[in-house]
């Protein structure tokens, strides 16, 4: 049987791993080879169950990601976005109880993003 247009291949990624090319059509701005198993084993390995609001928050990352597309987007742009998305359940404080690694830098790595700088400070809680 021969394929239509439509079912042929478009990129070499999609020929070599042919089941990582199905788009989840609820996330239609999810970078590439980004799957809700992959976001869902990154918040297991910190011991947390994604429920609608993580949902909610992943796609709104993505898609800031995807409209923006530079390489670092503006992390008080972003962090300022979600607060207002999340105002009427407490912004980011409800944010951060949510995701304690901080929604940004949290949010980006389940989402399958690289968070901006600045998102993540490696000298937090250091005692040197």
């Amino acid at each position: 049987m021969i394929k239509e247009d439509s079912e042929v291949a478009q990129s070499m990624s999609e020929i070599m791993n042919p089941s990582a090319s199905k788009a989840d059509a609820d996330f239609p701005n999810a970078p590439e080879g980004w799957t809700r198993q992959t976001a869902e084993g990154a918040a297991k390995s910190d011991g947390i169950d994604l429920d609608a609001d993580h949902w909610e928050t992943i796609k709104a990352l993505q898609a800031y990601f995807a409209r923006e597309n530079r390489p670092q987007p503006n992390i008080r742009e972003l962090h300022d976005g979600l607060g207002e998305r999340f105002h009427a359940k407490g912004g980011l404080k409800y944010l951060y109880e949510i995701f304690p690694g901080g929604p940004v830098a949290q949010g980006c790595r389940f989402a399958g993003l690289e968070p901006p700088a600045g998102a993540v400070d490696k000298s937090f809680g250091s005692v040197v």
